[in-house]
């Protein structure tokens, strides 16, 4: 049976920047009803059934059950969300992630400004991801709806914002730009994206769906 993951922060720890009604509505709602979908489906099903959200995710993407890869890989894709969020953001990224993304983008400004461009220019309901290639090289990607990198293995996660308007309505109304300049700065766990950027390097992983 897959988990709801409790918030690794306090429901009002982001208050200045992300209100604790969104958060609240946010996961104990939106994220909690997918996990209940995917545990609903899963008793269901006859046949392979994996034990992890993870191998879920990615054996109904095999098998293109949309039901069952809509809620799993949202369940997914929030619980990782969450990870990506912390109340000390700090400085920017760092270390050998910094250095990546100079080396894709040119400067670190010249990738904040990609990063709320690229999200901000998103249609509709989705994603902004930023991944690590099998080489090293890190890319920002936005993905429509429910998908997710892990469903075919190609690249590694390092951090996500939610693009979805649950995520950011009730406090930056149709302000996405405004939503993504604020989790850019404010919100966005660069700590946490520069140990999976080092996780790369090292062949190891550093976080997973909690069960």
């Amino acid at each position: 049976m897959i988990k709801l993951p409790n918030l690794p922060f306090a429901p009002e720890a982001l208050e200045l920047s992300m209100s604790t009604a969104t958060l609240r509505t946010h996961h104990d709602k939106h994220h909690a009803a997918y996990v209940k979908k995917v545990n609903g489906f899963m008793a269901e099903r006859q046949g392979e059934k994996p034990t992890t959200l993870e191998a879920i995710v990615r054996l109904a993407a095999k098998e293109g059950d949309k039901k069952l890869f809509n809620n799993a890989a949202q369940a997914w894709n929030h619980g990782f969300f969450w990870q990506s969020l912390t109340a000390d953001a700090g400085q920017g990224p760092t270390g050998a992630l910094a250095r990546a993304i100079e080396a894709k983008f040119r400067s670190l400004d010249a990738f904040a400004e990609q990063f709320a461009t690229q999200g901000e220019g998103h249609f509709g309901s989705g994603w902004l991801w930023l991944v690590a290639e099998a080489d090293g090289a890190i890319a920002l990607k936005d993905t429509h709806d429910a998908a997710t990198p892990i469903s075919d293995g190609q690249t590694t996660p390092l951090l996500t914002c939610d693009l979805w308007e649950h995520a950011y309505y009730l406090d930056y109304k149709n302000e996405r730009r405004r939503f993504l300049e604020i989790f850019y700065t404010k919100l966005a766990n660069w700590r946490f994206a520069e140990a999976q950027y080092d996780a790369v390097h090292a062949n190891a992983r550093t976080w997973a769906y909690p069960q």
